[in-house]
């Protein structure tokens, strides 16, 4: 099945999964986790992308945030490619760290939001990483500390996430411990890892049962929530795309402006695709790139196969002028 494109609305809660490529670590060290939070908390304060609870475990991590104005991929590919570069440098590795594709979860925050900081910041406690809430409470990877009073990080919204559990902090911050720990026995809670409704319902055979017997479900992979929320988001997405991108599709999109580019930059189009490195045409390449990524939100995929070169290459050149 062709992969869905990503429903990246700036202001839209998000549960975030990254994982190290084929299941390696991404962390060996100390040094490492401190790179790791350092970068999250430096990206997520210049793309204003709020960060509500985090994890990160040996192999992956997990984030909850609200993107900022810029949307979740942005925030997404200065961070884990910044982290990755500074990894592979002092590792004195190459190639791919993370799995090219992370997994963000479009999320209902009124049923989910609860339910969702307490699956985070509970992961240490299932991997067997601390051996209990006391532990728990004074882990470093996790925004859990934060949460208890025990850590300090600016850049995580600590005051709306204890909003949630009462009006003065100190109530706030046991009630929340206590849901916490309540939640220990209920294991690894597969709904709320991705599938939206499907999951909730308990897989795909209950959401065609429901079909066959006439009762109208809609459900969506990339979202957490009940029937009306995954109708709601998936139409906002759609009329997204449609605002950027008119009646044209992508490759259409595309296509205008390569042409045009290429025409007032008097270079031929074919060279372009056929992935010369010459310097001007390589600039030239970037500049469109980061245009058809940053501007109209293509996938770097589509992005990769307009203009003949590999995802890679295009990932790189956007986090070149990122940084510029």
């Amino acid at each position: 099945m062709p992969r869905q494109a990503r429903l990246d609305a700036p202001g839209t809660l998000h549960h975030v999964i990254v994982r190290g490529i084929e299941r390696r670590r991404i962390v060996d060290d100390r040094w490492d986790r401190r790179s790791f939070v350092s970068r999250l908390a430096q990206v997520s304060s210049d793309t204003e992308t709020v960060i509500y609870a985090w994890v990160l475990m040996t192999n992956h991590a997990h984030i909850l945030l609200r993107s900022g104005h810029h949307g979740l991929s942005r925030f997404m590919r200065r961070f884990l490619t910044g982290y990755a570069i500074t990894y592979n440098l002092r590792h004195k590795r190459h190639g791919h760290l993370f799995q090219n594709r992370y997994k963000s979860i479009v999320c209902d925050e009124d049923a989910y939001f609860r339910e969702l900081v307490r699956y985070i910041h509970l992961n240490p406690v299932r991997a067997k990483v601390v051996k209990n809430m006391s532990e728990l409470d004074k882990y470093h990877w996790s925004g859990h500390s934060v949460l208890m009073g025990n850590l300090k990080h600016e850049w995580q919204d600590r005051d709306y996430v204890l909003s949630w559990f009462g009006d003065k902090e100190g109530e706030a911050r046991r009630a929340y411990r206590k849901y916490v720990q309540d939640g220990i026995d209920e294991g690894s809670r597969p709904d709320l890892v991705g599938g939206g409704l499907v999951r909730s319902l308990g897989g795909w055979s209950q959401v065609l049962s429901l079909r066959r017997d006439n009762e109208r479900v809609l459900a969506d992979e990339r979202v957490l929530g009940t029937g009306d929320f995954v109708q709601r988001v998936v139409r906002e997405a759609d009329e997204r795309i449609k605002y950027q991108l008119g009646d044209n599709e992508l490759g259409e999109k595309a296509r205008q402006l390569i042409e045009q580019t290429c025409k007032d930059e008097e270079i031929n189009p074919n060279e372009l695709r056929m992935g010369s490195r010459r310097g001007r045409i390589a600039r030239v390449r970037c500049q469109i790139a980061y245009q058809l990524v940053e501007r109209y939100g293509f996938p770097l995929a589509e992005v990769a196969r307009q203009l003949g070169v590999t995802t890679s290459a295009i990932s790189k050149a956007i986090s070149r002028l990122s940084r510029t």
